[in-house]
């Protein structure tokens, strides 16, 4: 027969878990709910930072693209990726040789041509140069360079 005493203790501790467990409930709830609010919150922040970093690229390339034009003649040079695609192709020339006109390599020029990356400021300034000229100048150019 089992002492009364035990008995009594493990009925105190059982129903001591319960009540604690009960009490408990609410706090875990809560816990779980902060946990996936500050998850949101990460994802969010997160969001927000890969949007910054993509306007300030943005925003730095067409930064660079007019200080360089102001700095090189006074007037005000600018850079369009479409404009320098179809400029290349009315000349017809290939990525290589205008890159060999402006001095960069054919890799730079598509570069520039997609919006990947903005030309130097030197390089904007050789750019605008061969937009003034035609066909056969810059024919005559290239095997000037050559």
């Amino acid at each position: 027969m089992p002492n009364i005493a035990s008995v009594l203790r493990e009925e105190i501790l059982r129903l001591s878990r319960k009540e604690s467990r009960n009490q408990n409930a609410a706090t875990k709830k809560a816990a779980a709910q902060h946990r996936r609010d500050i998850a949101a919150l990460k994802r969010q922040v997160a969001s927000l930072q890969r949007t910054v970093n993509h306007l300030l690229k943005r925003g730095s390339r067409n930064d660079a693209a007019a200080s360089a034009s102001a700095a090189s003649s006074g007037t005000k040079l600018r850079f369009v990726a479409k404009g320098l695609q179809s400029h290349r192709a009315r000349l017809g020339l290939s990525a290589g040789d205008f890159g060999k006109l402006v001095g960069a390599s054919a890799n730079s020029v598509y570069a520039w041509e997609t919006g990947r990356t903005a030309p130097r400021r030197e390089q904007v300034a050789k750019i605008a140069a061969v937009r003034m000229m035609g066909k056969r100048e810059a024919a005559r150019k290239l095997k000037a360079i050559a």
